[in-house]
């Protein structure tokens, strides 16, 4: 039995996790889907005032409140800086770090410097709330269902700038932990064409502590193979 804590990207809740969750607990293992504040069941707490260190210590609290241990952390998408950092301050408590099309943010950066800066701050609603991008122009969003669509669309809530905006600076416990990185929208050879080029998001993935799984697919696997993601977590 292994302990999961799943950690969604970009405008989604726990919710996003409901049949991944339902599966791996059907399976007998632990699952605790996160929503991070200001979001989905936390939305009412977004304000300009939030910051990573807020998301951040989502993470960490649950983990620990809950007194869990030996935690398979998965981060989906943008979320894979806070699942970082998170991992960085309570190294002890985490067996694996899971990147689900993500990557870890290289020390000093924000997210948002890597997911382009100039056009989600053009984008920005009230200065601080930046609203789901539409599907039809997204590239990662083949492969999933018009009701998937529809249910995104109905459920995503406006991703909070700060926590986004502010830069992780990390104390290198995170570098020794074991890491597995899921690609949906990249096979292997193209992710490490990009590992080659140095890309941010991949130039990290390197050394014995990580392994590299593709799941072909949308940007969104929860959605689109749920079934199949939560049979790759289960034997990592």
């Amino acid at each position: 039995m292994s302990t999961f804590v799943l950690v969604p990207g970009f405008w989604l809740g726990a919710w996003a996790w409901k049949d991944v969750v339902d599966d791996l607990r059907a399976s007998g293992h632990v699952a605790y889907p996160l929503s991070l504040t200001g979001l989905a069941d936390r939305a009412h707490l977004a304000s300009p005032e939030l910051t990573l260190d807020d998301h951040i210590n989502d993470i960490v609290n649950l983990i620990t409140y809950e007194d869990l241990h030996d935690v398979i952390l998965v981060a989906h998408s943008g979320s894979g800086g806070t699942v970082t950092a998170a991992a960085d301050r309570i190294p002890e408590r985490v067996a694996r770090v899971v990147y689900v099309d993500s990557g870890p943010v290289p020390d000093g950066m924000a997210q948002l410097d890597l997911v382009g800066r100039e056009d989600v701050e053009a984008a920005l609603v009230d200065g601080y709330r930046f609203p789901f991008v539409p599907l039809e122009s997204h590239p990662g969003a083949e492969g999933l269902t018009q009701g998937a669509r529809n249910l995104m669309a109905a459920r995503a809530t406006d991703q909070p700038f700060g926590p986004i905006n502010q830069p992780i600076f990390l104390t290198g416990a995170v570098d020794k932990l074991p890491k597995t990185l899921v690609s949906c929208m990249f096979s292997e050879a193209q992710i490490k064409d990009l590992m080659a080029q140095g890309h941010p998001y991949f130039a990290a993935v390197t050394g014995p502590e990580w392994q590299i799984r593709e799941l072909p697919t949308s940007h969104w696997p929860m959605f689109s193979r749920p079934a199949d993601l939560s049979a790759l977590l289960q034997v990592l």
